[in-house]
């Protein structure tokens, strides 16, 4: 276990590496399920010193900003520890984002640095304005003219820069909020580590454990909940580049994993496959699951065998400030209250506290320093309102009980969360807007038919006056400028949208209504559980 839990000056993955190459040497700490490389601690150590020193020889330096598309693999975990050796900033890039959704994070966070995948080279082609910062490129692949090989690395003199302080901004995730495009969370170290080490806690990780990865390591639960779990306690990991329903058991099988996290549309993916005889041929003794239903809690434990089934609740501003506790099973709440944070549940309007048992805001604030977000890049307004009276609004909605438990009641912003990815209405309607015929559009969430599948997308769309829109030639518009996880499922075409006396869409309304027997279903893509 890393030594330095009770020194916050301490809480930085690079410290973290450098104390655990020394202590677990050639103990292997990462392992793709697929191929078999191996990535042991001190070679991490070594490879992050390595690309550091890459990195700084094309002019970067503490404090510049790096952006990182990669997909999960050990070149992206040897690209984010080397961003962080150099005590740089890595902007982490969802791997799947393409048109004025890359654009965004790349024109906002103006990295100097760019390190993508070959594969997603030519997403950039049209994002010239984006991409001006860039001043080097390196290429994971084959080689692209114009740009660096980030294989390069392994010749690099490796660097020997101090290690960064706990409070020195770490990475930039970007995450959907209630309206207008993503914003950049700023991550110190600190709150980076405490992501791991609220994982360590509250599941009991120890140096025996084997956590099998499955989530994007583009988020905070992939990388920085799991992988940062493994280093802090000197586990090991088996890593998957992309989640499988079809492949999750037998890679828990052949892996020996101990421990493994799944979002709400995971859990359901996995429990629809056909029960088997190998469904208790595993050895995972704790699994995190965000939502958890009860039906998926019941069939966790009755048909997998599952011991210990956490809930969590948590954002990439707040890390995770709610668990529930290992021996103690309530299926459909969030569970207590991490000691390292205080939550509160009050009335949105006032804030002023609801009684037990009634609905309010779920506020959060944290007990540590540096275990919050640092604010929200380039919109100081958005960050004093996100934390008025010094409490963050999550804008979600729970009650707590008598005992302490937090249960999630519904959301309070329009922010959309499907398939583990949060995506704002408004990114989506700009993506849509101007295809032909679109008068007007309001993209908003209607409830899966997956149980526990979290969210499906619905657009109701207002036509221009004669206007006679092509739903086959808007769905196809819509894969060829948006994400999968951002294309809507759903439309409805309307003769006005909902609107309040200021002229503001009335999504609540839209969400009410549903899907109706005038929806039309764009999913003509029969879509496989394996996103």
């Amino acid at each position: 276990m890393y030594s330095g839990i009770s020194d916050l000056r301490r809480w930085s993955f690079p410290a973290v590496i450098e104390e655990q190459a020394e202590a677990q040497g050639d103990r292997v700490a990462v392992t793709m399920t697929t191929t078999g490389e191996r990535l042991t601690y001190r070679e991490l150590r070594d490879d992050a010193a390595r690309v550091a020193g890459m990195l700084a020889a094309a002019g970067a330096a503490a404090g510049d900003r790096i952006a990182v598309m990669l997909p999960n693999g050990l070149d992206f975990l040897r690209a984010w520890a080397g961003i962080a050796r150099l005590s740089a900033t890595a902007v982490i890039l969802n791997a799947e984002l393409t048109g004025s959704f890359l654009a965004h994070p790349l024109s906002d966070a103006a990295p100097s640095i760019l390190i993508v995948d070959a594969r997603y080279w030519p997403r950039l082609a049209d994002l010239d304005a984006a991409t001006a910062s860039l001043r080097t490129i390196f290429v994971v692949g084959d080689h692209v003219p114009g740009t660096s090989a980030f294989d390069a690395w392994r010749a690099a003199e490796p660097s020997s820069a101090p290690l960064p302080r706990a409070d020195d901004i770490a990475c930039i995730m970007y995450t959907s909020g209630t309206t207008g495009a993503p914003k950049g969370v700023l991550m110190p170290h600190a709150h980076c580590f405490l992501f791991g080490l609220g994982v360590v806690e509250n599941a009991g990780v120890t140096a025996d454990d084997i956590y099998y990865v499955c989530l994007p390591l583009s988020h905070a639960n992939g990388l920085l909940m799991q992988i940062g779990a493994v280093l802090i306690a000197g586990a090991s990991a088996m890593l998957r580049e992309r989640f499988s329903a079809a492949g999750w058991l037998p890679d828990l099988i052949r892996s020996g994993a101990t421990l493994t996290n799944a979002l709400g549309a995971i859990s359901a993916f996995v429990q629809a496959q056909p029960p088997g005889e190998r469904d208790r041929d595993h050895r995972l003794r704790l699994l995190i699951a965000a939502p958890n239903l009860p039906d998926h809690d019941r069939c966790w434990r009755e048909r997998f065998g599952i011991a210990d089934v956490l809930s969590g609740y948590g954002m990439t501003e707040t890390n995770i400030a709610l668990y529930g506790r290992r021996g103690e099973p309530r299926p459909g709440t969030c569970g207590g209250v991490y000691p390292r944070f205080e939550v509160r549940i009050a009335d949105p309007e006032t804030d002023i506290p609801v009684a037990t048992g009634e609905v309010g805001e779920i506020m959060v604030r944290p007990c540590v320093p540096g275990g919050f977000m640092a604010g929200y890049l380039n919109l100081p307004g958005k960050t004093v309102e996100a934390w008025r009276n010094l409490w963050f609004h999550t804008g979600d909605a729970g009650r707590i009980d008598a005992d302490g438990h937090v249960t999630f009641v519904d959301r309070i912003k329009d922010c959309i969360r499907r398939r583990g990815e949060n995506i704002s209405a408004t990114d989506i309607e700009a993506a849509l807007e101007d295809f032909p015929g679109i008068d007007q559009i309001a993209a908003y969430a209607v409830p899966s038919d997956i149980p526990g599948g979290e969210d499906e997308i619905m657009c109701a769309i207002v036509a221009s006056a004669g206007a006679a829109i092509d739903t086959a030639a808007l769905a196809a518009h819509a894969a060829s400028r948006m994400p999968r996880f951002a294309q809507p499922r759903f439309i409805e075409f309307m003769p006005a949208l909902p609107r309040t006396a200021t002229e503001k869409v009335r999504r609540a309304d839209l969400r009410k209504r549903g899907v109706t027997s005038a929806t039309l279903d764009l999913d003509v893509r029969s879509e496989k559980r394996d996103t």
